[in-house]
Formats: C-alpha cells, structure tokens, sequence
C-alpha cells in the first residue's frame, strides 16, 4: 500500500470530523424556565389518527398531564369530542388549569353539539378551566363565516360567566377587527415558521405583531394561544425546520415572553404525527417531547445543531474508509490526484448516504413512509455503488501513470501460426462483401484462410456473387459457404465455421462483413499469441465513415469512450470486453469452451467471460487495425446498442454466481469487479425507467389536486441531479483530457450517449424477462417523409420528453403563482422543477438524433471529426462507399 493510500484518507477524515465540529458548535441560550405558563395539548399517541376515530385512553391522558405536571400552569385543549372531555377533571389531579376549546367546523349540527357538550364540561370542571375557545382557525379555514362564528360566541357567552374567545392567525384579527367585540380577549396564533421568517428573526416579529395587535384592541387582553417552531419539515424561505432551530425559538421566546409579560401557550407539547395529513411533514414535529414522550432539546444546556453528530462523523469516516480501501484495493498506477480524487469522493457519497438515512430515522415511520424509506436507502446505496464505479474508471483514466498491459503495438516477431479468418455474414451486399474479402486478400502475413459463412440469406442474387468472387478471383485460401438453414444466428454461423477451419489452424479472427482490414494486422497483433496463457487479442471497433455526416459523427465520438477509456482501464486488470469484430481467439481455447454460445445475443462477450473463467489472459491493443460503417439511422444505433445491453443482461444472469464468486472459477477480483462495475450504468438506466415512470404520475397528481398531493422533498430529488451531473462531468472531463477532443465533439458525444438511456432502460428490462429475442435486421427507409419517420421512431422518447417538459413547465408556473406551496416549501417545487427538466434532457436528446439522422445533408464539420486514434497506417484503406443500412450481424 502506498503512502498516498493513507495520507489522503487520514487528511480528509481529520477534515471531515473538523467540518462536523464546526457545524455543530453549541448555542448559549436563555434557560428554559422551571414552569411555563401553558401548553397546547393534544394526547394523541404515536399510533392515534382522529381523522379514522381513533381516542387516547383517560389512562393515557392522565400520563400525559402527569408528564406535564410542575413544568406547565395550564394546558390550552382543542375539543370536548370523546375522551378529551376528561381532560379538565384529569388535570386537576395534576394541578393543571385547563383552557377549554371547542371545535368548530364546517357542519353546523356538529358544531352545535360540540358547544353543548363544552358547556357541560364546563359546569363539571369549572375550578380549573380559566378560559373558553369556540373554534380554531375556522375562519382561517373558511369552515364558517364571521358572521356565523360570533352567533356561537354570542350563545357561548349567555350560558357562561368565564373569558372567552376563538383563535385565529394575527392577520385574520386584523382584516375582521369586528370578531374582537364578540370576544372577551384576543387569542391570537403566532407561528413565525408559517411566516417564511428565519429564526433569529422570528422574535422580533413576535414583539411585533403584539404590539400591532395592542394598538388595534387597546381594550383587549391579547393570550398568545400558539407559539411555536417545528424540529422538521420543508425549508419554507428563510425559515428552516430543526430541532436546533426550536428549541433557539422556544428558549428565546420565553426568555421574551417573562420580560412582556405575556399569557401563551406553547405549540404544543407533544409531537403528532397524524397532523402530517394536513399541515405536511413539519405537522407532526411541533411538539416539545417526541410522539414516545421523550425530551427533544436540552432545556437548559447549550444546543447543538445535531445531538448525535459524533456518531454521525464516526459513521461518515468509517463508511468512507471502507469505500477508499475497495478503491485503493487495486489502484497501483494511481497517481496522488487520483487518489485524493477517489478519496474526497468516497467521503462526499458516505456523508450523503449517512444523512439520508439519518434524516430518515428522524421520522414517524408508518407503512407508507417506511416503504419509501427503504426504496430512497437502497436508491441512495445503488447510485453510489454505480458513481464510485465509474469515478473509479475516471481516475484510473485521468490519473494513471502508465498502463503496462496494454501497448499501441507489439514488436515484431518470427513467430507466425497459422489464422483462420471467419466472416460471418446475412444478407449484405455483395459489393460491400467482395470489398471486405479483398482488404483481407491483401493483408501481408504469410499464413492465413478466410472462411466466409453466408447464413439464411433467400436471394441467390445476393451471395452467389460473392461465392464466384472467392472461387475465381481469391483462390483456395477463400472459402465460401452458404448455409440455409442455419440456427443460432451470427454465433451458429461461426460455430459452423470452426467445425469447416482447418485442422492446422492455431489462432481464429472474426471480423464483421463491412470491415476493411490494414494489411498489417495479423503481423503486428499476433506476436501475443507467443504469449501460452494468452486467448483473445483484441483490437478496437473503428469505422471509415465519421465525417460523412452530422449524425455520424456525433455517434463516432460516443463510441470512442468505451473503446479509447474503458476498454484500456479493464486491459489492466484482464477484464476487456471481447466484440465480434477485430478479435482473435486461441483456436484450442475456443474449441475448449465448446464454441459461440448460440443462446446468448452478445455471443462475443460471453465467450470472453467464459475463457477468462478458465484463468486464460486476454489483451487489448488500442490501435485501429481495421475500419468498418456505423448505423445510417438513430433507429439501428439504437437497435445496436439494445444488443449489447439486452446481451449483457443475459450474460450476467446466466453467469451472475460465478461473477459473485459463488462458483469456483478462475476469475480474479478484478476481473469480476469490471464485468459488474461496468454493467451498472446499464442498470440504472433500467431502474430510471421506473422513476421516470413515478416521477410523471406523481407529477400528475401534484398538478391535478396540489391540496392532496405534495412535491416531494428535495433529498429526493438531490439523487438524479447529482448523479446527472457526475455523469456528465466525467464525460466532460474524459473526452477533453483522455480523447483530445474538442467542446463541440465533447457536446456531441454526451447528446448521442444520453439519447441511448431510454433505449439501454428498455434492453434492461427486456434481459430481466425474457431470453429468448434474437437478432434483428433494421428495415429500410420507406416512402414516407423522412422526418416524420424520424419521429415515429423515437415515439416514446418524444412522449417521455413532452411530458417532462410540459411538467416542468406547469411547476414554474405554480412557484409563480404560489399553487403549489400549500404543501411543500419553494426549494421542494424548485428542486422537483429541475429534476422534471433534467430527466426530459436524455428523452430530447433522443428525438434530436432521430431527426439529425433524417438529415443527412448536415455536415460532420459542425461538430467537427474526431482525431483520429492510432491508426496501424496514415495510409489506411481508402474510404469507399457503403450500403445504405448497417451491417446485418
């Protein structure tokens, strides 16, 4: 291990437990006094909805008032409905004074009977009930009129000889200042969190507001009946929910309140988490002990930001050094910039995860919440996992010193066994055939055959020509057969092809039926083979044809990330990733592992894990020794590319156990790292389907009934931004550092890769269910209008993109217009905003390249042509003109 691997881990800990330190420094705050003047008390348990009927016992009420016993004067109640009514009686055991209240709603009848039976409770209790409350908020809530409400306080006062009054907002006091002549004093709600005001301001408006309300009822007792701050809940302005921030709140409040001498009643005393189906998340955390009745704050102790932020610290480093240590486990070339990279990193997704699910603990959680909590966790561990995956391959690509397993070419050597080059092929043109076969003609190394398998194809037209071609113009080293029917697609045609090689025949090449190969290619890539344990030599994917169009080189600078970055990073652990085309196989070997897998549709890929699980060594050689064409559309780029994913999908439920180390084979740590490593991006785009799916429902129903439905709080949406904009800045900084290429190629990769998300989603998916899609051919152009071709095939993507768009649109509106912050705070809309645009970027990005691609006037300059990657010759074959569709295998 070297000393970068624990400098850096130890410094940023030390930093991380300093940041922690200095967040959480204690706050000198007025004393909470011995005893209060009141509390608003609901006794509501922890498992109580009254919304379903549900009542504490007279049992459970009186532990309650126990609890409340010599810290409290008074208690200040809400109804006389059911049990509560035994409140007055129980808190003269415990020597409380009871502020009687009477709950006033929208049903007349009910409102009457609940006045009746406040007036009974009354005459039952009257030595401790100081004063009356008929109705709470109810104007507030427009349950009733101004004019109804006084009636009820008129009546209340013929039958009683006690102060009374109804409770409303300051603002509601104001605007109907003739509710004050029905009322013997004014009580008056005072929530400055409700206000959008930050808590070191929050005082001084409370000071405020009474003395406004002084001045307007000079001949009126003013009695605070609600005072409080919520320990949690959305940001709403400058007014942030914590319990830091509460107990700040309450501690200066009282200190305040025994200077004014105000009457006030605490909100509330204990926390009620069914209040969370009306007032939101912050409902049920108003309260001064938990809903299990324990102390939230220290009363008279300085307070801390987060109580238990040395666990959390611990927690965060301990997690991070676990994620370092994974990192670091096989990181040799990493210079020091790598590996404070992947450091700083693992402590930033540690913390993050440690505050998620710490903020999740801080819940009621009920079944709902419970199961959301679960999904966000293992959404928090999932991206995780795939963002230190891939900021892994980024270090390792920016910050690696060298690459000792991966040369730009081998040395020349005498060492010359004989190759079978096998090209596979179904229904192509025979002029783009005869093409391939006279590249290979004219290859230099002195012992090699070509058998060409042409699989299926009905038109004789079609393959006769390039059956004559091999038989009168190349000669005996060409082989041609033509097989109808032939089972298992490409990889039942190589398999024929191997039974036909002949007997002599130590190395296979495969190549794809549009590939031009540089004469020099066997010469210089088969001196590995010198090499026993060596079975595959791999050579890059590259096509001659990147300048023809916009389109076209848009999709050649996506391809050169994986083969240009990822395939050399893997070539260091011997974990590449065989293709069809371009490689070589030991003969031996491939007759070992029985063969092309004529089960799977990546049949390449497949084989290459199944050598390497026979403890075999496979290298890369980053140099192009052969060109072939790209799709023509974004509808065979996206054919291609739902291949591969959906390939790969099978291959790692077939082989998933020995990939987990379950089964005994020969694979390294490294090896099994890649091979999952690298197929996790594809899962999370398969999983993001869902989300995306979620997210235009949920969406749906916030617009069409905001009253009932909220946007989700902003740690949800922190997810799917960051782990967008981590994915786009290590394309960013890959492209231009590793690539040398420009922004406009830069750009125009990261549109064409994205534009593929919706389309790998689906292959995920599609792998997970079914095994049994085989290969497919792109149909050709039809007589329709290109453009709206184009469109059709991108139907679903333009769906997803209009939705998104038209989502996010109407969520600015409602922030402009303040519809959707009767629920949420403005940061959660915002948020959930931005997540709705940014998930709508891979979906326009797709329509985009299907309409580029229906363009094929549009010049490659506007994006520029890649430069070009080590290519075996400056003189490389000349480009020549292909067919108008894309290979068939």
């Amino acid at each position: 291990m070297s000393r970068a691997s624990v400098v850096y881990p130890v410094i940023i800990g030390a930093l991380s437990i300093l940041l922690w330190t200095l967040l959480n420094q204690p706050s000198q705050l007025p004393p909470w006094p011995d005893t209060i003047q009141g509390f608003s008390f609901n006794p509501m348990q922890r498992h109580h909805n009254p919304r379903e009927g549900d009542q504490p016992t007279p049992e459970e009420i009186d532990s309650d008032l126990a609890l409340l016993q010599g810290k409290s004067h008074s208690v200040r109640t809400y109804t006389v409905e059911g049990n509560l009514a035994e409140v007055p009686a129980l808190a003269a055991k415990h020597g409380l004074n009871v502020a009687l209240g009477a709950w006033i709603g929208a049903d007349e009848e009910t409102n009457e009977a609940e006045i009746e039976r406040l007036l009974e409770v009354y005459r039952n209790n009257e030595r401790n009930v100081v004063r009356v409350l008929i109705g709470n908020e109810a104007i507030l809530r427009g349950d009733v009129p101004v004019k109804r409400l006084t009636e009820y306080l008129a009546y209340a006062q013929e039958h009683l000889q006690i102060p009374i009054s109804t409770a409303e907002p300051w603002h509601i006091w104001l605007k109907y200042p003739q509710l004050a002549e029905q009322v013997d004093f004014i009580a008056v709600h005072l929530l400055p969190y409700w206000e959008n005001l930050d808590v070191d301001f929050s005082i001084e408006f409370i000071h405020d507001k009474m003395e406004e309300l002084q001045e307007t009822f000079p001949d009126k007792p003013i009695v605070i009946t609600e005072v409080g701050w919520p320990s949690r809940g959305p940001t709403r302005g400058g007014a942030k929910a914590s319990m830091a921030n509460e107990a700040r709140f309450l501690r200066n409040f009282l200190a305040m309140a025994e200077e004014e001498d105000y009457t006030y009643y605490v909100m509330e005393a204990f926390d009620q988490p069914w209040k969370t189906d009306i007032e939101g998340s912050a409902g049920d955390a108003w309260g001064v002990w938990d809903a299990n009745r324990q102390l939230k704050f220290p009363l008279t102790a300085p307070v801390e930001r987060i109580p238990q932020w040395r666990i959390l610290a611990g927690l965060c480093v301990a997690l991070a050094i676990i994620f370092t240590a994974f990192l670091f486990r096989d990181s040799k070339g990493l210079d020091h910039k790598g590996r404070g990279f992947l450091t700083l990193l693992a402590f930033a997704i540690s913390t993050g995860i440690v505050w998620i699910i710490y903020q999740f603990t801080q819940r009621y959680l009920d079944a709902s919440m419970l199961i959301t909590a679960v999904i966000l966790t293992l959404s928090v561990l999932g991206i995780a996992a795939v963002v230190l995956a891939e900021a892994h391959e980024w270090a390792e690509a920016q910050w690696r010193r060298d690459f000792p397993r991966t040369p730009k070419r081998l040395e020349p050597s005498d060492y010359k066994p004989k190759v079978s080059v096998h090209v596979p092929c179904y229904n192509e043109p025979p002029e783009m055939m005869i093409e391939t076969l006279n590249a290979l003609a004219a290859m230099s190394y002195p012992d090699f055959e070509v058998i060409v398998i042409d699989n299926n194809t009905k038109d004789p037209n079609v393959w006769k020509p390039v059956q004559r071609h091999c038989e009168e113009v190349l000669g005996e080293r060409f082989r041609f057969y033509h097989v109808d029917p032939c089972e298992g697609f490409k990889a039942g045609a190589l398999n024929f092809a191997l039974e036909h090689t002949a007997d002599d025949v130590d190395v296979i090449a495969v190549i794809d039926s549009d590939y031009l190969v540089d004469p020099s290619w066997l010469d210089e890539t088969i001196p590995a083979f010198e090499n026993p344990k060596m079975a595959i030599v791999q050579a890059p994917q590259d096509y001659h044809d990147g300048d023809e169009s916009l389109f076209k080189a848009m999709i050649n600078a996506e391809y050169q990330g994986f083969f240009h970055i990822g395939m050399v990073t893997r070539n260091e652990r011997n974990a590449i990733i065989q293709h069809g085309t371009m490689t070589m196989v030991r003969a031996k070997v491939l007759r070992d592992v029985d063969g092309w897998a004529q089960w799977c549709i990546t049949e390449d890929s497949e084989l290459g894990l199944r050598i390497f699980m026979l403890g075999y060594e496979a290298t890369y050689i980053p140099r192009s020794y052969g060109q072939g064409v790209m799709p023509d559309t974004f509808l065979n780029y996206k054919k291609q590319r739902f291949r591969w994913a959906y390939g790969a999908i099978l291959i790692m439920r077939h082989h998933l156990s020995s990939l987990l180390g379950l089964n005994k084979t020969e694979l390294t740590r490294g090896q099994r790292y890649h091979f999952l490593a690298g197929w996790l991006p594809w899962v999370a785009d398969g999983i993001n389907l869902f989300f995306n799916l979620a997210a235009i429902t949920w969406s749906a129903l916030i617009l069409l009934w905001p009253d009932r439905f909220a946007a989700p709080e902003y740690i949800f949406s922190i997810l799917p931004l960051t782990f967008f904009v981590f994915k786009i800045s290590k394309m960013f900084f890959l492209y231009r550092g590793r690539l040398r290429s420009g922004l406009r190629q830069t750009l125009a990769s990261g549109v064409a890769g994205l534009a593929l998300s919706h389309t790998i989603g689906r292959a995920f998916l599609s792998g997970m269910v079914n095994s049994k899609i085989g290969f497919f051919r792109t149909p050709k152009l039809t007589g329709n209008s290109r453009i709206l071709q184009a469109l059709n095939e991108v139907r679903e993507e333009l769906l997803f993109a209009i939705a998104f768009l038209l989502s996010a649109g109407a969520f600015l509106a409602g922030i402009h217009n303040g519809s959707l912050l009767a629920n949420a705070s403005a940061i959660d809309v915002k948020m959930w905003c931005a997540v709705m645009a940014v998930q709508s970027i891979p979906f326009m990005a797709s329509v985009a390249m299907s309409l580029i691609s229906a363009m094929p006037h549009l010049p490659a300059s506007l994006v520029g042509v890649m430069p070009p990657i080590n290519r075996a010759h400056d003189d490389a074959p000349a480009q020549h003109s292909r067919h108008p569709g894309p290979p068939g295998q």
